[in-house]
């Protein structure tokens, strides 16, 4: 009888990933792909494999999982040691992966009577108030009562808070950037809010500044963060050494606001 293996910790969540991503990746023309798994230290590891034109080995981890893209004439086996010579990276890599998900998991809104969202880093309560007339923000209770009928649907309660949110959020980015520009030296032109589903913010040399309107989620020291960081692009359209000494000049401790930012996720509307 061969020995018993651990119990795959990854084995799971990985592969689910993994699965999913076949149905979803479109095929390369002229490369194989294969779907495979391995052991690495105690973990049974899935991946695609690809055979391709390269030179090389390559290794991606993302939201699908592990992918091994190959040289067409590299046999299995080196393909299992090179992969093994990695385990320790593509665990780690994996993991993360895992807790990114579990994050966004986390950061989804019910929308719904008695729904929780982060408001400015703590939460808040959604509440229909049938016989209410406007909305109203109960700052000691942290709730947010909104005039709708008790079987309002998700759609008019995401609307009404989302446009109760981006009030909000403009409202509370405004003095903040002055205050940084004031303390940069640099001129804002204009602010403008964004729904971008991949970035925080954005600046134009003509003084433009984008602020995705969904950082008002945050805790305010992430939010000064980002405004300081798209307003000294005014002074340094780069991410030079002198660029981040922009920012630490005016946030002495960004460093740990900006880890923060990377653990975040654009919460799920």
């Amino acid at each position: 009888m061969p020995p018993k293996r651990p119990a795959p910790l990854l084995q799971d969540s990985q592969l689910s990933l993994f699965d999913a991503a076949a149905e979803i990746a479109p095929a390369e023309p002229g490369a194989a792909r294969t779907r495979r798994e391995l052991w690495l230290g105690q973990h049974r590891v899935g991946y695609e494999l690809k055979h391709a034109r390269r030179r090389s080995i390559g290794f991606v981890v993302g939201p699908q999982g592990l992918r091994v893209s190959a040289p067409r004439w590299v046999p299995l086996a080196e393909i299992e040691r090179a992969l093994h010579h990695k385990g320790d990276w593509i665990l780690r890599k994996l993991v993360e992966q895992r807790e990114r998900q579990q994050r966004v998991q986390a950061a989804r809104i019910e929308w719904l009577d008695g729904g929780r969202l982060p408001y400015l880093g703590e939460p808040l309560t959604l509440v229909l108030a049938p016989a209410g007339r406007e909305l109203v923000w109960d700052a000691a209770a942290r709730e947010l009562r909104l005039p709708l009928p008790a079987g309002a649907s998700a759609e008019q309660i995401r609307d009404l808070a989302q446009s109760w949110l981006q009030a909000r959020a403009r409202e509370d980015f405004l003095p903040r950037c002055h205050a940084f520009a004031a303390r940069l030296g640099v001129t804002m032109k204009s602010l403008r809010l964004s729904s971008a589903q991949t970035r925080w913010g954005s600046a134009s040399a003509d003084g433009s500044i984008r602020l995705n309107w969904r950082l008002i989620h945050f805790a305010p020291a992430i939010i000064d963060y980002v405004v300081a960081h798209e307003l000294a692009h005014l002074r340094e359209m780069n991410h030079s050494p002198a660029f981040w000494d922009t920012v630490r000049s005016v946030l002495p401790d960004f460093e740990r606001s900006r880890e923060a930012l990377r653990e975040e996720s654009i919460v799920a509307q």
